[in-house]
């Protein structure tokens, strides 16, 4: 314990070219006459401001991560705009749509809230001393010492740990090797692809650069390769799962050179049990209870016209509740807004179809309660005029002369018969428009209803069977597709 003291002291005490301060040459309970030779010796001359190294090559510095959480995955943390009109948002919109990515699909920018242990060893020559030992240095004082510039990119806002102290560890080992830990959360933008939300697969980076050192002074690589990141095989988010993630040594080009960078990508598919709980049942319940009215009777106007506006309105609901979760900007539609526009087409179509089928009713009614009343006054016009033979039977052939009618309409019938038998000799191209005239009658005669109860007895057979197959056709385009 006295050892780590001592060389904690000397690391401050002797860093004359480092910007050490001094307060009397105490320290606690330390003073100088207390500090070991060795130290002192090992610091003197130290200068902070110049890399390990320096007109010798470059540092090679190896790093590690452990994830300690990923927070918070969200989708709706974007830029709102506020553009004066419409058009000018519209035109904002799509611009910001335009997103570059390693496909042809669009992304939006969304980010994510992690927690990590980042860890830096680099070897400086000028720390080497004799032993097999380290030396563990207090965190706060870090400024004695060259470390690495290190910063994430990609990151909208970040803070280091600071409860109760400072969360940082450094460590000097006997060959001159320096360990650099520290406890770090950011929020880290993430392009996503949300066009199969939410069975999405999202894959996500966390990206190390160097801020001003560039590859000819500094080189990163990772320590271990795949498995210098831990912590993301036992991570647990409420609605991902870590579905794998691998490592990468690349290169940052700006305008001012080159910088090393390490990238660690991580894919992450979306739970979708929570949204079929929340959105796809309900949808599929309300659907079905549309189709309830093709099984009540077509006079019970209000029960039919109240279960179809209810789904209609109920399914409105839940619509706006699940876009509430979304993205504002919905630069394109995503597989729960297909769903939720088909299961919407078949409740307004059940709608439709109760008015298609109440339209035909009414009519057929009307034709009926027509052949009724003929029927009624003929029959009553047949009782009079029996009556009237059996009073006035001299009269007969005044009193009844509809009964010369069939023999009228036979001859007339018989004249009209002579008239198309004599048409198409008269005329060649009359024959043409004849034969379109009878295929629009039956084009026509597959939109006319004569029974209008069939059309709930058809409903009950297409609108189930047409929604299975659309559910069929959905589900294996965005999970296998």
């Amino acid at each position: 314990m006295s050892v780590r003291l001592h060389a904690l002291l000397t690391l401050c005490l002797t860093f004359t070219q480092g910007g050490c301060t001094y307060f009397n040459n105490h320290w606690g309970e330390w003073n100088d006459s207390q500090l070991q030779p060795t130290i002192q010796k090992l610091m003197k001359g130290y200068n902070r401001y110049l890399r390990p190294n320096f007109n010798e090559g470059p540092v090679e510095i190896g790093m590690s991560l452990d994830i300690a959480s990923i927070d918070a995955v969200s989708e709706i943390n974007m830029v709102h705009h506020s553009s004066p009109c419409v058009l000018c948002r519209w035109v904002e919109l799509m611009n910001k749509c335009k997103v570059k990515t390693s496909s042809s699909r669009p992304s939006v920018l969304q980010d994510y809230t992690a927690t990590i242990f980042l860890r830096q060893r680099w070897r400086d020559s000028r720390l080497v001393f004799p032993g097999n030992e380290s030396v563990s240095v207090d965190g706060r004082l870090v400024s004695l010492l060259w470390i690495p510039d290190t910063f994430i990119p990609d990151s909208k806002r970040s803070f280091l740990h600071d409860v109760t102290v400072e969360n940082r560890l450094i460590r000097i080992f006997s060959n001159g090797t320096v360990l650099y830990a520290l406890r770090i959360t950011a929020t880290i933008a993430c392009n996503m692809d949300l066009t199969k939300y939410p069975m999405d697969r999202q894959v996500c980076t966390l990206q190390l650069e160097s801020w001003g050192y560039n590859l000819q002074d500094v080189v990163f690589y990772w320590t271990r390769g795949n498995d210098s990141v831990k912590g993301l095989d036992i991570l647990r988010l409420a609605q991902y799962s870590v579905e794998s993630y691998y490592t990468s040594v690349s290169e940052a080009v700006y305008e001012t050179g080159q910088y090393p960078k390490l990238v660690l990508h991580f894919a992450l598919r979306r739970n979708v049990l929570f949204f079929i709980l929340e959105t796809y049942v309900p949808s599929i319940l309300l659907v079905v209870l549309s189709w309830v009215s093709f099984w009540i009777s077509q006079s019970s106007v209000p029960a039919r016209t109240c279960i179809g506006v209810t789904t209609v309105l109920t399914m409105t609901t839940l619509m706006m509740g699940a876009r509430t979760s979304l993205p504002n900007a919905n630069c394109f539609i995503k597989a729960i807004d297909v769903y939720l526009g088909i299961c919407f087409t078949f409740i307004f179509g059940a709608l439709v179809e109760y008015a298609y089928a109440h339209f035909y009713t009414v009519k057929h009614h009307t034709i009926e309660d027509l052949h009724r009343e003929l029927r009624r006054e003929l029959n009553e016009y047949n009782w009079n005029g029996s009556i009237l033979s059996s009073t006035q039977p001299n009269r007969s052939v005044e009193t009844f002369p509809p009964a010369e009618e069939p023999a009228d309409r036979q001859a007339d019938s018989g004249a009209r018969s002579d008239a198309g038998a004599e048409e198409p000799a008269s005329s060649g191209g009359a024959g043409g428009l004849q034969s379109v005239k009878d295929a629009s009658r039956r084009v026509a005669s597959v939109f006319v209803v004569e029974n209008p109860h069939d059309i709930d007895r058809r409903a009950r057979t297409v609108f189930p069977a047409a929604f299975l197959v659309i559910n069929v056709l959905y589900w294996l385009y965005y999970l296998f597709l």
